[in-house]
């Protein structure tokens, strides 16, 4: 069964965030950081639960290539991306996200 993937608006703002971020240090590297966030995304999909819970209900997926993890929720269904954090970042200073 494949999951459908939901991103927060948080989430998306960090993607774009880092995205450009990337993209100010090297031209194309913001592109490819999108690449990986993807394909990372879409394993999760396939299988959300290969990746174990860090914290509360709340599973991290880290980023091939780049230092960030993918913070989900699994429901019946879905994939609910609650953040898309560098992994410096304490994800429990940003409880209001879940």
């Amino acid at each position: 069964m494949k999951y459908t993937v939901l991103l927060s608006a948080d989430s998306e703002s960090d993607l774009f965030e880092a995205s450009d971020w990337y993209e100010e240090q090297r031209q194309h590297l913001g592109a490819e950081f999108e690449l990986c966030v993807e394909a990372r995304l879409l394993e999760i999909s396939r299988n959300p639960n290969e990746c174990q819970q860090r914290y509360r209900d709340v599973h991290i997926a880290f980023v091939d290539r780049f230092p960030y993890g993918i913070h989900y929720l699994v429901g019946k269904a879905e994939v609910y991306v609650i953040g898309i954090l560098h992994t410096s970042r304490n994800p429990t200073n940003w409880d209001e996200r879940s």
